[in-house]
């Protein structure tokens, strides 16, 4: 019964080597990849920023965009009436 003890002490040891190695390995690949400021993931972070700058200006513009497309979508249906040809409703256009 000790040697079964013993033997799972053993195995779950083992086991805990290996994942922090596993863990350590997965550090040093993150590491290259976005650990310093020269990185591929730091140059991306500082390109989002400078487009994030760029375009803040923008949903006030699209709140006053929008409220003018939705006067306008009132009218596109007389438009609509009134550009179909007269052929093809048998009704003439006013």
């Amino acid at each position: 019964m000790m040697l079964m003890v013993l033997l799972s002490c053993l195995v779950t040891l083992i086991f805990l080597a290996v994942v922090a190695w596993a863990l350590i390995q997965i550090n040093n690949h993150l590491a290259a990849i976005g650990g310093t400021p020269e990185s591929f993931l730091a140059k991306l972070r500082l390109g989002l920023r400078a487009i994030e700058k760029q375009t803040s200006h923008l949903p006030p513009m699209l709140e006053q965009t929008n409220t003018v497309l939705a006067s306008i979508k009132g009218g596109l249906p007389v438009l609509a009436n009134n550009l179909t040809p007269q052929a093809v409703t048998g009704e003439k256009n006013d």
